[in-house]
């Protein structure tokens, strides 16, 4: 299958290996953050890590947007559904991330909020059309990826008068997140691994400022594994030349530009918060996106006079310590114990980007001492 199964290729992989290990200086110790959750699942479940030298490591980024929602958006997202009755809307990931008081959007559901799972932000807008009479909200998360499509359907509700429509608006950014991640000086870094389908949107553009004002080389790659390994080999060989440029892997889907309808499309509909809080990372500057005045009328916070309250994560979780970087999830105490994907104490252990749930599916963690 064309662009699946070439990078795939376990003597193409065996030959990057190969590559990497004559690159790599003697004495010298490479990290690398993979910034997109997705990257981390492709490092984890076709066993990339075991064919890098021990001199190159790779460090988990807050590249999952499910991870990085605080407990205070999910807790808005609940008293919606219980609270002001509406029917919300959500993606699969969020339903079991822990909450106040021991609640979920899960949970909230078995205690009678119409909380409904779908596919998509065109989902929630039929479900709209289809309940004229009953208050409607899209849980609407992630980064630049998805927040085109919800532009699309406020821009469309919008459009045909629809007054039970509305959207909690949790997109945020990934340069800004990037940003923090150097400013706080916590973790080593000598590269960054791009992120893949947010470029598709944004471009190689964005990533420049890295290069030029932090001296840290980002090469964005693909997610399948071949992918993966020719970024970590393109880092290397900037680092050892002393270069700090952005490259990029992923020709087949990222230009420089990236998309400008999308761009075009979301700058209509949205404007930047003067501050947004991440799990794990604080509250950061102009790093979330919310909707412009013009469209107020869509922003359930308004509608509903929705507060936010800051809500610290569980004691003994490191989500925040994993998102940053600092730590690996086999250096939590909870993990593959108490928390499990049966039983997720944090939101890392949730996600399908999740480095948790990566580490504990694909049975990293086995080889631990």
């Amino acid at each position: 299958m064309k662009y699946i199964d070439e990078f795939r290729d376990g003597e193409l992989a065996r030959g990057l290996a190969a590559a990497i290990g004559a690159a790599v200086q003697p004495g010298r110790e490479y990290a690398f953050m993979e910034f997109c959750g997705g990257h981390t699942h492709a490092i984890s479940r076709y066993g990339v890590t075991d064919l890098l030298p021990a001199s190159v490591r790779m460090v988990h980024g807050p590249g999952c947007p499910v991870c990085v929602l605080p407990i205070g958006r999910i807790d808005m997202a609940i008293e919606l559904a219980l609270k002001h009755r509406a029917i919300l809307c959500s993606y699969g990931d969020c339903l079991r991330v822990p909450a106040s008081d021991g609640l979920s959007l899960l949970k909230a559901k078995s205690q009678g909020g119409d909380i409904r799972m779908i596919y998509s932000a065109a989902d929630a807008l039929n479900i709209a059309r289809e309940n004229p009479t009953r208050e409607v909200v899209f849980f609407a998360i992630g980064f630049e990826t998805t927040t085109p499509p919800t532009a699309v359907v406020i821009k469309q509700a919008a459009q045909a008068g629809l007054k039970n429509f509305s959207v909690l608006c949790c997109h945020v950014l990934t340069p800004a997140a990037m940003h923090c991640i150097l400013a706080s000086s916590e973790v080593h870094l000598d590269g960054f691994v791009g992120p893949a389908h947010v470029s598709t949107v944004i471009g190689s553009r964005p990533y420049e400022v890295f290069a030029a004002q932090h001296g840290k080389p980002v090469v964005i790659a693909g997610f399948e594994p071949l992918d993966v390994m020719q970024a970590i080999l393109m880092l290397i060989r900037q680092v050892n030349d002393g270069r700090s440029e952005v490259e990029n892997e992923f020709t087949r889907a990222v230009t420089r530009a990236g998309n400008l309808k999308a761009q075009a499309l979301v700058d209509a509909i949205f404007e930047l918060r003067p501050s947004f809080e991440w799990r794990g990372l604080g509250s950061i500057a102009k790093s979330a996106l919310a909707l412009r005045h013009e469209y107020g009328s869509f922003d359930a916070e308004q509608r509903f006079h929705l507060e936010y309250r800051i809500v610290p994560d569980h004691k003994g979780c490191e989500c925040g310590e994993i998102l940053r970087g600092v730590k690996e999830p086999r250096a939590c105490k909870l993990f593959g114990t108490v928390c499990t994907p049966e039983n997720p104490v944090g939101s890392c252990m949730v996600s399908s980007e999740g480095a948790c749930a990566a580490h504990y599916s694909f049975g990293r963690y086995r080889s631990t001492p």
